[in-house]
């Protein structure tokens, strides 16, 4: 076929600018590799979820490309059944084959790089997204807003984050262009379903649309997300075709060959759950499909008994249908039915532990005005014209439009990791709004523009005069004049409406760039030096867990041997243990070990040495680490898990102060409670687990928020003295207090409790991290330790016991304990220590000055010291 040349040229213009665009989209996110400064790539990864990738990845390489669907690298000691797809790290296992990328750096450094260009790929898929949905203006602008756009579509995509997001977005979109493919090849088409000529074409499209969903559903099994965007649509264009008096064959044709495909993949990659979650490759889906297409089936049947009568029957016919199936179902399929409620109430839902986790959290008008500034003008823009365009006439892919647009907005503002779902469709939208209106005021700025060059023109200039002078001469009707009025009017809003949306569209993509390269620009290393220092030191200190690495285990048969052991440490840090120190971890970011009785929460925050030794033993751990960020940001969210009714709030409170002299401001501050110094998180991080009596504190008066009208407590007076006198004062005022007012003792320091906290008796610190993570010169808390669980050696004695010590730092202190019941249980040993956190001397009995050695066979083996 022979083009004709302008055509050539567009085309080409076209090519280039898309071409741009995913070119721009992927030097944006690749900002933190050309400014790199080290050659570690493995600290540009991001700490939590992109390291489990990294490990699938490996697995993949070491065993021909056998995806692992059981892993015992994590959630020890139980082991965790992998609930999503291979498609997303057998791509970056294919990247590494076709690379040759064999080591463990070179495969980090390939990975890394498969999120920005699938992110680039995104932009070129959206031209052909925004061409279907308009034309090829929308096709380029929508190009160019999903290469610009913020939010997570961009922190999921950029340098540093190997994660299967991306790619759901990728595969779902490429689903819902095929899927509209579809729908478009049936309009004006006169389908005969006995007739397979007639609906051949579509059948094939929907097809292709079927393998697109397959491609997103084995990425994450939430690509049933869009299996329910297909049935609000079909509900929604039925009803609509009703009232247009048009048949919708159509509808059952794509909806019957898209989810037959779709059952028939999953079946032939397998059922990996036994039960019926849709969170998981389980029989739940196929119901699902199966009641998708039955369901298509039942509204055509409606719709055909229907045909003729008045419109309104058919929506409510499918009202009373739907209370009908709802009661029939719940009577004699009870286990769908709760299924199906469970996922209702999951998606839509709030539970106060999600608030705990990033991407779990709900949405806000804040929060989203923040990420996409000006993209929300032009997105509700563009949903306008689409409404617009389907009432002055029928676009049915337009109403698809509508329906994954809202949908995405919903599941957004429940679960902000739907953000970069979202961001396609505001893109898309922008794009269809932008378009629109140049559309539409283009034959008016085109005169005005030509007009505006001819007066440059000498010749021409003569020209319009003269025309203007014969013109003159004639009498102008008053009818005339007013229709040229009345058009002007229109003429200069449009222009208005052009520049303004021109202008809303310049500030989004300004916005949108500088937001993104703020961001990027901010993520030099992802993964904290400290956390990498200690995981190393972890992987070569400790003994192995006789569990290999790279092997694929089957679940059923799989048994842990006897030398393995749990590390506990905070569900965030999970993933970067099993990949970098290959040990397992109790808890990972699946959220897997945290609630419950024996769970990371109820261990951290326990304010009872045996009750946290009982989960320890419970779950065969031997090693604990903390770092700085779980005693102070990470503690709510900790504290939340542990109990979702109180949460914080017994260990730690915000209380005003005023501001400075004459100001009448007042600044609120965090104090820490008693209760927080006896957390097992406190104890072991800040305390060194040594038993540690406040030496001076800070002595308060307060005033209730009744009295002042504040929300929090007000501090109205504050000394700092010794805990006696401070202890004598309090108690004096609060027998004395007038209403509202109180007295209390509150610590000053992170490392200084307000009562005498007791000492661990089975943790010792084998190691820590070099960096102080307090601003001062004075105090010394490493930012990551690590300690084990010991049995602990027997002393007999009364009073207090210590012994001075030195870590691996050089940083030296002396653990204390006071004795129970005539005992004292030692966690360090003086002689025989393999570890560099050692004993500069004996142990000591203060009052009496008796000294001991302690071996290091007694400290493992609990003996005895006589």
């Amino acid at each position: 076929m022979v083009f004709p040349p302008a055509l050539k040229k567009q085309q080409v213009l076209i090519a280039l600018a898309v071409g741009l665009f995913a070119l721009f989209a992927l030097w944006l996110r690749l900002v933190p590799l050309l400014s790199i400064g080290h050659s570690d790539l493995i600290r540009m990864v991001a700490m939590d979820d992109p390291f489990y990738n990294l490990r699938q990845t490996e697995s993949l390489l070491a065993n021909s490309l056998q995806y692992g669907w059981f892993d015992a690298m994590t959630h020890y000691p139980f082991g965790t059944s992998i609930y999503w797809g291979p498609v997303f790290p057998t791509i970056i296992a294919l990247f590494c084959l076709v690379t040759g990328s064999a080591t463990r750096p070179e495969i980090i450094g390939t990975a890394l790089l498969v999120t920005p260009l699938l992110a680039a790929a995104t932009v070129v898929l959206m031209y052909y997204v925004g061409r279907a949905f308009g034309d090829w203006k929308t096709g380029v602008l929508a190009s160019g807003f999903s290469a610009i756009i913020a939010g997570q579509f961009f922190t999921v995509s950029m340098y540093g984050y190997i994660d299967h997001h991306i790619a759901e977005v990728f595969f779902s979109t490429l689903f819902c262009l095929l899927y509209t493919g579809a729908v478009l090849s049936a309009k004006g088409a006169d389908i005969d379903i006995r007739d397979v000529k007639t609906w051949g074409k579509t059948a094939g499209l929907a097809g292709l649309a079927g393998v697109g969903y397959l491609l997103g559903l084995f990425t994450m099994p939430t690509m049933i997300l869009f299996a329910l965007i297909v049935g609000l649509f079909t509900l929604t264009q039925f009803v609509v075709d009703a009232f247009r008096n048009r048949t919708s064959e159509y509808l059952v044709v794509i909806n019957g060959t898209v989810f037959l495909t779709a059952i028939a993949g999953l079946l032939l990659f397998g059922l990996k759950d036994p039960g019926m979650g849709l969170s998981t490759y389980s029989i739940g889906h196929i119901y699902a499909y199966l009641t998708l297409i039955v369901g298509t089936g039942v509204l055509y049947g409606l719709a055909w008994l229907l045909k003729g009568k008045n419109p309104w029957y058919y929506p409510a016919t499918l009202a009373g249908c739907a209370c009908l199936v709802l009661v029939l179902l719940s009577l004699l399929l009870p286990e769908v039915f709760t299924m199906f409620i469970n996922a209702v109430e999951q998606f839509f839902g709030q539970q106060a532990v999600t608030e705990t986790v990033e991407e779990a959290m709900g949405w806000s008008e804040g929060k989203a005005w923040l990420t996409y500034h000006y993209g929300l003008i032009l997105f509700a823009g563009g949903v306008l014209v689409m409404l617009y365009n389907n009432w002055i006439d029928e676009h049915p892919h337009q109403v698809f439009a509508l329906v994954w647009s809202l949908v995405m907005l919903i599941s957004t503002w429940q679960h902000m990791r739907y953000e970069y779902y979202l961001a396609i469709t505001i893109a898309l939208m922008a794009a269809v709004c932008v378009a629109f209106v140049v559309e539409k005021g283009m034959p008016v700025i085109s005169p005005f523009v030509r007009r505006t060059r001819s007066e440059h023109s000498p010749a021409v200039s003569a020209s319009i005069e003269k025309e203007k002078a014969g013109k003159g001469k004639k009498k102008s009707s008053r009818g005339s004049k007013k229709r040229t009025a009345a058009r002007s009017g229109t003429d200069a809003v449009l222009i208005g409406l052009v520049i303004a949306t021109a202008l809303v569209a310049a500030l989004f993509c300004y916005s949108s760039v500088s937001t993104n390269y703020s961001v990027v620009s901010a993520r030099g290393d992802n993964l904290i030096p400290d956390w990498r220092e200690s995981l190393d030191w972890l992987g070569n200190n400790t003994p192995d867990t006789g569990v290999d690495y790279l092997k694929i285990y089957d679940q059923k048969t799989f048994a842990y041997p006897e030398q393995s052991y749990g590390v506990m440490t905070w569900w965030d840090y999970g993933h970067m243990i099993t990949f970098i120190a290959k040990r397992i971890p109790n808890a990972n970011p699946f959220q897997q070990g945290v609630a419950g009785p024996d769970g990371a929460a109820a261990f951290f925050v326990s304010t009872s040495e045996s009750g946290a030794s009982r989960i320890l033993d419970n779950l065969h751990t031997r090693y604990v680490i903390t770092d700085s960020l779980m005693d102070t940001a990470k503690f709510p969210p900790m504290a939340t898990w542990y109990n979702s009714s109180v949460k914080e709030s017994p260990y730690m409170e915000y209380l005003y102060v005023p501001g400075a002299e004459g100001s009448g401001m007042v600044e609120a501050r965090l104090i820490y409670t008693p209760l927080y110094y006896h957390t097992m998180v406190s104890r072991l991080h800040n305390l060194d687990g040594s038993m540690v009596q406040p030496a001076r504190i800070l002595y308060i008066e307060y005033s209730d928020p009744g009295i002042t009208g504040l929300s929090f407590p007000l501090i109205v007076n504050a000394e700092e003295m010794d805990t006696a006198n401070a202890t004598e004062r309090a108690r004096t005022f609060n027998s004395q207090a007038r209403p509202g007012y109180h007295a209390k003792l509150i610590s000053v320091s992170l490392l200084s409790p307000a009562d005498t906290v007791p000492a661990l008796q089975h943790y010792r610190l084998v190691h820590e991290s070099p960096t102080n993570s307090l601003a001062s010169d004075s105090a010394d808390l490493k930012f990551v330790k690590t300690f084990e669980y010991v049995k602990g050696a027997h002393i007999r004695g009364d009073g207090i016991i210590a012994v001075p010590l030195i870590t691996n730092t050089g940083r030296t202190f002396t653990y204390y304990q006071e004795s129970t019941d005539g005992e004292f249980i030692v966690p360090y040993s003086t002689t025989g220590n393999e570890y560099d956190v050692r004993a500069t001397g004996k142990y000591q009995i203060i009052a009496t000055g008796r000294e001991f050695d302690v071996p290091e066979s007694a400290v493992i083996e609990g003996l005895t010291i006589h």
